[in-house]
């Protein structure tokens, strides 16, 4: 093995220093090479493994292991040490387990060995310790060593106690997991949330599909695409997919009635604190599916999420072998009130009574100058590019979101807000609506539902207002004609169907009890990948 390169770029001098001393340090114990050892075969690795944790798990008593039998962990460590006595923690997946390594126990071992293989142990360093199970006093599992540590890969830089700086957090990712074990909590809280997604639509038998990322269109929803080509299409643009919507009710034409996705979609948006051009979407489709039963399985998937983040932090606390993490020990309790059923606001009659003057019919011609004039009578800001759908999205922002403290849907939104849903007249006002619900939270968005459009004669003329409204606002995916492709597969028949698609960011984000949406992405924002990928060569 080659000297080692010492990488100055992106360095500051202690960082760089540190680096050199610690290599330095290392090579006068052996040689680099042998810092980075094969484990031992994994069916060995596995058996000894295991009978610690389970040992851990049933309040392990010493006469267990027969014949002086020994267990090896592997694991991440920190380190007190003496010169014949050293406490060592080893952080694994499931807690801290504590080994002591005192030079009278060991056969065979000098002062000065023992000395040497200690000394040089340091947080964060990966070594594989062999010994007896022990119970202190205080109950806790610790491991009584027999053997010198075996190091199976050091820590080349020191970690730090804190690191609060949050540019350095998001371009540091692995760094800020180390300093801050509290940040792999959101990444805990995603693994719950989708597991607890799954399991309920694989129990109520929907099957998990996946449907294309890259396209030659970006239907779905209103957004603007990412664009790119492939080698092997020459001057065929390709996007990627928005949302997976249209490709799913595909599907449904296609025979299969119950079917859901989770994965990526992409805008080409801003970034803030709710958003990101990358982001994971959860979409489900059920055939016969009403509004209703819609709004009902969307209570039921938040409060098994709910009851699933609540039992890995209680279990947090139970010690090696618990199905919970210690990451979630400390997981802040989010304050919601899920048992009861969901407060219901009406879009419509909802606005009306909380604005001093009724709205205008909004399908008659003049409907857009007279939500204008509106705006100015009632001075309200009005948003760039006002088209109708703009407007009437800025009305419930202002007007129906801070409503929306406890979970609360939004339904039956106006149909200009709404081109791929069934509509139908309002009783109460008249006005033509959609069958369509959105989960807020806190103010936020978390679900959207619907009643999907099945006709291919009424999803035409929906598509062709929603092209208008894209000519004037000049965003959405570009798209200057009607999907044909979409428009045929309707033509074969599709059931009436709900469709029901939510932002598995937010729900970490809400989970957790993050603010950010970069706090719940592995690496944060697009910002903080981009500049991820800038950091040292």
């Amino acid at each position: 093995m080659q000297a080692p390169c010492f990488r100055q770029a992106g360095r500051n001098r202690d960082v760089t220093h540190d680096y050199e001393k610690r290599v330095a340090q290392l090579q006068a114990q052996k040689p680099l090479e042998e810092c980075y050892p094969r484990l031992p075969s994994r069916e060995e690795a596995t058996v000894l493994d295991r009978k610690l944790d389970s040992a851990a798990h049933v309040q392990l008593v010493a006469n267990e292991l027969q014949n002086g039998e020994t267990v090896t962990q592997h694991g991440s460590t920190t380190l007190t040490a003496g010169s014949k006595l050293v406490f060592v923690d080893i952080q694994c997946e499931d807690g801290s387990i504590q080994v002591v390594s005192q030079l009278g126990k060991l056969t065979d071992i000098t002062p000065s060995q023992f000395k040497n293989s200690t000394r040089t142990i340091r947080k964060g360093d990966w070594y594989s310790f062999s010994g007896w199970p022990h119970k202190t006093q205080r109950g806790e599992v610790s491991l009584l060593a027999n053997q010198l540590p075996h190091l199976l890969s050091p820590s080349l830089h020191q970690i730090p106690d804190t690191l609060d700086d949050a540019e350095t957090r998001a371009r540091n990712r692995h760094v800020d997991m180390l300093a801050n074990p509290s940040s792999v909590q959101p990444l805990l809280v995603r693994h719950h949330i989708v597991q607890a997604l799954r399991d309920h639509l694989n129990k109520t038998q929907f099957v998990e599909v996946t449907t294309p990322l890259l396209t030659a269109g970006a239907g779905g929803a209103v957004a603007r695409p990412f664009e790119t080509e492939a080698t092997e299409l020459e001057g065929q643009k390709l996007n990627l997919r928005i949302a997976p919507e249209l490709w799913l009710k595909r599907l449904v034409v296609g025979g299969m009635s119950r079917i859901y996705e989770i994965g990526p979609a992409f805008r080409n948006e801003g970034v803030d604190a709710t958003h990101n051009p990358e982001f994971t979407i959860c979409e489900f489709y059920e055939a016969c599916a009403t509004l209703d039963s819609l709004m009902t399985k969307t209570e039921l998937l938040l409060r098994e999420m709910k009851r699933r983040i609540d039992e890995a932090r209680a279990t947090a606390s139970s010690g090696p072998g618990s199905p919970g993490s210690p990451r979630l020990k400390d997981l802040p309790e989010v304050k919601l009130d899920l048992q009861s059923p969901f407060k219901r606001l009406e879009f419509l009659p909802a606005l009306e009574s909380a604005m001093p003057t009724p709205l205008p019919n909004l399908s008659t011609p003049s409907a857009h100058e007279n939500l204008l004039s509106l705006f100015v009578a009632q001075n309200l800001d009005i948003p760039s590019n006002p088209t109708l759908p703009r407007l009437l999205d800025a009305l419930a922002a202002h007007y129906l979101e801070p409503l929306c403290d406890q979970p609360t849907f939004i339904t039956h939104h106006p149909a200009a807000l709404s081109p791929l849903s069934k509509h139908f007249r309002c009783p109460t006002t008249g006005q033509t609506i959609a069958a369509r619900a959105e989960l807020f939270i806190h103010g936020r968005e978390f679900a959207n539902m619907y009643e999907e459009e099945n006709s291919p004669f009424a999803q035409r003329s929906k598509f062709l207002e929603q092209l208008r409204y894209r000519a004037v606002d000049g965003e959405g995916d570009g798209q200057k004609d009607v999907d044909e492709s979409y428009l045929e597969a309707l033509e074969w028949g599709m059931p009436p169907t709900g469709g029901w698609g939510c932002g598995v960011d937010r729900l970490v984000m809400l989970f957790s009890g993050r603010e950010r949406m970069s706090e719940v992405l592995a690496f944060g924002s697009l910002r903080n990948v981009v500049g991820l990928g800038r950091t040292r060569r």
